[in-house]
């Protein structure tokens, strides 16, 4: 049974368009100006979440031309390192926009994380985070880290990323790392799922912004090419992979249909959509029941060898 503390909480997010005395969800806006409002109010919002908690270090450690930083918690393993992908819909979003999230996946494994600053759509569309993806995974390597003890981890876009990661890491030849998990994945970007048109009004998200970003991240390119959609790669050898999704986004079905397919391929897969639960409600932890105990799960997925 949904706890009444998240009701509440997700009923005032979901809502949050009434403070500011407007009747209905925003529409997505894909002009320039839309698209840097939405960058600048993603930053900002992070600060709902609170502060990093004390005892993590930021560390910037950029990868040639691309801003990166490491997040280091007291007593952290130095063999070990989670290489997070931030979400944002592939147009916004940073590592110092997530540092409130990373931080809660590092002080509750004890595993060091390394976020970097992909290049964003629609000016960089596909295959630039990709590229940079595969930049930022050799610059760990590089630095001596052993594939057995990197974690991959991401979010909304950012796990639908590093799920296309894992497809080409494995397409070059390169060693795959340990596991991965991902919140609210996307993972078909031709946005076939039901739950694209069953969820729209009990979703977070603004309308019409799958649709628009969907565009502007694949550019000219086929939006089911497995390194734009993971849902329609060759899933078979990917590591083991744990998947969490709300019941209530419309990004609910690419979980469950990735989980599926990952299943069929022979990947140790672990699902999870919660009953009335919104788009990447682990990162809500600790402020509900029901995000806290996912993120409590997370993090002893990550923690282990």
């Amino acid at each position: 049974m949904q706890s009444l503390r998240s009701k509440i909480l997700l009923s005032l997010v979901h809502n949050r368009h009434l403070f500011g005395l407007k009747l209905t969800k925003p529409l997505f806006d894909p002009s320039p100006e839309g698209i840097e409002t939405l960058r600048r109010q993603a930053n900002q919002g992070s600060a709902m979440f609170g502060k990093p908690p004390k005892g993590v270090e930021i560390v910037p450690a950029p990868v040639k031309e691309m801003y990166a930083e490491y997040l280091i918690p007291e007593n952290s393993s130095n063999e070990k390192v989670i290489l997070y992908f931030h979400g944002g819909m592939y147009i916004c979003g940073s590592p110092q926009g997530h540092r409130i999230h990373v931080a809660k996946f590092t002080t509750g494994s004890g595993v060091a994380a390394f976020v970097f600053d992909y290049r964003l759509a629609p000016e960089h569309p596909f295959p630039a985070a990709i590229d940079d993806s595969i930049k930022a995974y050799s610059e760990l390597l590089d630095k001596g880290y052993r594939p057995e003890n990197i974690r991959f981890a991401g979010d909304s876009a950012g796990g639908g990323l590093c799920l296309a990661a894992l497809l080409a890491i494995k397409e070059k030849g390169l060693p795959l790392p340990l596991k991965a998990v991902v919140l609210s994945p996307w993972t078909d970007l031709a946005l076939t799922g039901k739950s694209y048109v069953t969820n729209i009004e009990s979703c977070l998200s603004p309308h019409g912004s799958a649709q628009n970003c969907s565009r502007f991240y694949a550019g000219d390119y086929d939006p089911k090419n497995p390194l734009i959609s993971p849902l329609y790669g060759d899933l078979k050898d990917l590591p083991p992979i744990s998947i969490y999704a709300g019941e209530n986004e419309i990004l609910r079905d690419d979980s469950i249909a990735f989980a599926q397919r990952a299943r069929e391929a022979g990947v140790q897969v672990t699902l999870t959509v919660e009953k009335g639960m919104c788009h990447c409600y682990p990162a809500f932890s600790p402020l509900f029941p029901e995000a806290k105990r996912a993120m409590n799960e997370i993090c002893e997925f990550l923690k282990q060898p």
